[in-house]
């Protein structure tokens, strides 16, 4: 029996420095690697596993699939005062994101809310990177995507849904952004092939298997279909990501994604739809009191013990920044 592997202990920096030579490596453009390396060191310093180092398998199988452009340039088009497009030209969704950034902001600033197109992109991270950049330059930002099609309707057995995830950020005057991101499917993806690596059980009510049944078998989950949260109302929100950030945007649907795969086994390719909201332009000189207003409602919710989304992520990123 083989000797279980040494845990290894990496700085911040030195886990940056992994991930992006070792894109790199693969082919991957200078600009394209440092943007992914930024997001994969985000997520393994939050706790995130899952959307942590773990994805760089991801990329790199999706750079020898043959479908993703590794040094793809992405391109800005403004398409009205309040609308831009970024093509991503069959790069990873992050280059794009970070080219049109400022643009964004910059409509954003000017007429209240901007909205950003990304288009012809390959997704694999998490959102909450994105919005937390966006509240970073204060700003409410809203992002989502579809991705392949592995999630069925609430009363279905085969995949029509991505996970679909809504990532939300509300920026704070002091500490860290009202931050949620979670998958329209009762889990994240990647959690499911996590327990499949380490043979460990799901819950039933994560997926169905080829047969339409419950499995807490995780492999069956990844050969059936998963399941929606909350019945038909995560089945309603899937639906919704698939028409904004999908039909509306001029792109692919969860089901087009798949097929465009063709077995490839490459990242999802989509488009993803990115709104940015000023609230100094929304309120004017009513902003101080807007943000007092959801101060106390933030209030409200931990004074009774309740928590505030991403509250474990952020204490996670503390530890990490005090070791």
């Amino acid at each position: 029996m083989a000797e279980p592997a040494e845990d290894v202990a990496l700085s911040l920096s030195e886990l940056f420095d992994l991930a992006r030579r070792a894109l790199v490596l693969h082919g991957v453009s200078a600009a394209h690697a440092e943007a992914i390396a930024r997001v994969i060191t985000q997520g393994q310093r939050d706790e995130c596993h899952s959307h942590g180092l773990y994805r760089l398998l991801g990329c790199v199988r999706s750079v020898r699939s043959g479908k993703v452009d590794p040094r793809a340039e992405p391109t800005v088009r403004d398409v009205s005062p309040g609308v831009l497009a970024v093509d991503a030209h069959y790069g990873f969704s992050l280059l794009a994101f970070e080219t049109g950034l400022p643009r964004l902001a910059e409509k954003a600033r000017t007429q209240g809310i901007a909205a950003m197109a990304i288009n012809r992109c390959f997704h694999f991270s998490a959102l909450w990177p994105e919005v937390e950049t966006i509240a970073a330059q204060g700003l409410v930002g809203l992002a989502m995507n579809p991705s392949h099609s592995w999630v069925a309707p609430a009363g279905g057995t085969r995949g029509v849904f991505g996970t679909n995830p809504i990532a939300f950020a509300w920026p704070r005057a002091q500490g860290h952004p009202f931050v949620f991101d979670f998958a329209t499917s009762a889990i994240a993806r990647g959690d499911i092939e996590l327990h499949a690596r380490e043979g460990k059980p799901i819950p039933p009510h994560w997926a169905i298997d080829r047969d339409g049944q419950p499995t807490t078998d995780a492999r069956a989950a990844l050969d059936g279909a998963m399941q929606t949260f909350g019945g038909h109302k995560g089945s309603a929100l899937a639906a919704m990501v698939e028409l904004l950030a999908g039909a509306l945007i001029g792109d692919l649907t969860s089901m087009e994604s798949q097929a465009f795969d063709d077995g490839a086994g490459a990242s999802p390719c989509h488009g993803e739809l990115v709104i940015a909201i000023d609230p100094q332009r929304f309120l004017g000189s009513d902003h101080a009191a807007g943000q007092a207003r959801a101060e106390s409602l933030f209030d409200a919710i931990v004074d009774q013990g309740a928590r505030l989304p991403s509250q474990r992520r952020f204490e996670a990123r503390e530890r990490c920044m005090t070791r």
